[in-house]
């Protein structure tokens, strides 16, 4: 067997402490929660089967378990992060304490398997004072390495201004903004959850990939230039519309057609190629890996698994296949992540 010249870090890997997963059930019997997250959940919480258990099993897993995946799998490194829909359906006070609790739980496995975890830090946007407080003391106290959020809060999205102190957060820090899918608010669900299509097959991407584009057109990376995001999924399909997303904001912008929207200095494929790094979870496929990297650049699409969801030895070969000399290939697989997340050797 031809030995690895680099790491596999795998940078969008989801967690969820036993006391989280026990709120979810409790939402759904109480009847709580957006359409979204009783479609998703209910199918992992109340359905058995090889799919939901696996996942049920390991999600809530950070060590023997999951390092032994880790191990059959050929995967160096995590970048564990909260998964959706996170905290932001609970109540404040509830809120505040599981982000707490996920915290120091990421941190502890992170201090016990220093070359295995990085953790990112699981906020509240709900109150946006205790999340950029949580935000310093997860980084500066916990060590931890960026900040997950899960698209959307009850509805409203990263663009209202009442959120910008979270990005200002991150990039005084300077540790990134890592955006995760979440179920389609109940505003944008209606067809998608009639189709059956609301979670990962498309219903992820249509939210996420608004959501993305929303970050973009705020203006938000004019006033933070060194702020950094991370988004799954290569994109979630924007690196695909990015010649007509450039063309029509030239032509709305000289027409004024939304003037409610900033002015932005440079084309918003510009903040694609610059501020954000894309990700390959759950997107083992080569004609569009290499699209995107031809789209975006090389050094801004790095390497996922999307563990416990998506689990393929197949897919970690498609991708050990990509036609990539071995810089590009170290840049893949660890240097880009080491570079987004401020990972040392």
């Amino acid at each position: 067997m031809q030995t690895r010249k680099h790491e596999r870090i795998a940078t969008e890997e989801a967690y969820a402490p036993v006391k989280v997963l026990n709120e979810y059930r409790r939402l759904l019997e109480g009847g709580g929660g957006d359409r979204g997250f009783r479609s998703l959940w209910t199918y992992y919480l109340k359905n058995e089967s090889v799919h939901t258990n696996f996942l049920v099993d390991r999600i809530q897993d950070l060590g023997e378990r999951r390092l032994a995946d880790m191990d059959r799998l050929g995967i160096d490194r995590q970048v564990v992060g909260l998964t959706c829909p996170g905290v932001e359906l609970f109540d404040v006070p509830l809120a505040r304490d599981l982000a707490q609790l996920t915290n120091d739980r990421i941190a502890e496995a992170c201090r016990r398997h220093p070359k295995r975890f990085v953790g990112l830090a699981a906020v509240a946007l709900q109150d946006v004072e205790f999340s950029v407080n949580e935000l310093h003391r997860a980084v500066n106290e916990l060590g931890l390495k960026g900040v997950i959020i899960n698209s959307h809060t009850r509805g409203e999205y990263l663009d209202d201004p009442k959120f910008e102190p979270i990005f200002a957060a991150a990039a005084e820090l300077d540790v990134p903004l890592y955006l995760h899918p979440n179920t389609p608010s109940d505003a944008l669900i209606g067809p998608l959850l009639d189709g059956g299509l609301d979670t990962a097959t498309f219903g992820f991407g249509v939210e996420t990939g608004m959501h993305l584009i929303r970050i973009i057109f705020s203006g938000i990376f004019d006033k933070y230039p060194t702020l950094r995001m991370g988004v799954g999924h290569l994109g979630e399909g924007l690196p695909f519309w990015l010649f007509r997303i450039d063309h029509y904001h030239g032509v709305h912008g000289r027409t004024k057609r939304y003037p409610f929207r900033p002015d932005l200095r440079e084309k918003p494929s510009y903040y694609l190629r610059n501020n954000i790094w894309l990700t390959t979870s759950g997107m083992a496929w080569e004609p569009a890996i290499s699209f995107t990297r031809s789209v975006v650049g090389e050094d801004r699409v790095i390497y996922a698994m999307d563990y416990p969801y998506q689990v393929s030895a197949e897919e970690i070969a498609a991708q050990d296949a990509l036609p990539l000399d071995d810089k590009e290939k170290k840049y893949f697989f660890e240097t880009g992540a080491r570079q987004l997340f401020g990972i040392d050797a």
